[in-house]
């Protein structure tokens, strides 16, 4: 499988992901030109869609908010998060069965 959506460099975790607001649920949506696709469920209103997508990236890498920083693309559907501090791998959003963890 191709890493090309993320980057590890020593503890930082850079992910690149492609946002669809607006979803029934909040899921992921597998790989969408080089980056993961999750959808969001919340509007692209006032941060809501931005502060839903950490909150849900907080939970899959069981990490404290202050860990998960969006670095660019605050108001676009192309988003750079870093992540520092996780012992769980990117792999685990791709290798979890949707109905398990991914859904929130």
């Amino acid at each position: 499988m191709s890493t090309a959506w993320y980057r590890i460099d020593g503890e930082c975790l850079t992910l690149s992901l492609h946002i669809q607001p607006g979803a029934k649920r909040t899921e992921l949506a597998g790989i969408h030109d080089g980056a993961l696709k999750i959808r969001i469920a919340a509007p692209p209103v006032e941060g809501q869609a931005n502060a839903k997508l950490l909150d849900f990236l907080k939970k899959a890498f069981d990490v404290p908010s202050s860990q998960v920083i969006l670095k660019q693309g605050s108001s676009g559907r192309r988003k750079v998060v870093e992540i520092h501090g996780s012992r769980r791998t990117p792999d685990i959003l791709i290798n979890t069965p949707s109905d398990k963890t991914t859904r929130t």
